[in-house]
């Protein structure tokens, strides 16, 4: 599933516009970078936790000439999933349905004063032959 098929999906089950949708994951991701790139965990109970580590120097071999190089030290991201996701992805567990909060109803508005007429209904078209071009 790609980022396109993630926020249409996501718009479907919620019932929110995709252009929503979009922002929100934009901001989430951007928000579990940040917080990455500072050394801080990430994590979301059920789901897993987003945290950085650290990856060790060593020896590697260039493919082409087998020539050993050396690989320098990194920071970076990993993804340890939660009991909960890893249950649900093994079939140990069904995954809960979607509760999905609905919005306060916004209160009604004034009743104007003056209701507009309606408009006056179409004469009915007579019964008769069709003509032929």
């Amino acid at each position: 599933m790609n980022r396109a098929e993630l926020v249409e999906h996501v718009a479907k089950a919620t019932g929110q516009p995709k252009s929503e949708v979009t922002k929100t994951l934009s901001g989430l991701i951007h928000t579990v970078t940040s917080a990455l790139s500072k050394g801080d965990k990430v994590t979301l109970v059920g789901f897993g936790t987003f945290e950085r580590r650290m990856r060790k120097a060593r020896t590697g071999r260039n493919p082409r000439t087998l020539a050993p190089l050396r690989i320098a030290a990194a920071k970076v991201p990993a993804f340890r999933a939660g009991k909960e996701l890893k249950d649900i992805v093994n079939g140990r567990q069904k995954q809960p349905a979607l509760v999905v909060a609905k919005p306060k109803a916004a209160k009604p508005a004034k009743k104007a004063a003056a209701k507009a007429p309606k408009k006056a209904a179409r004469p009915a078209k007579k019964a008769g032959k069709k003509k032929r071009r």
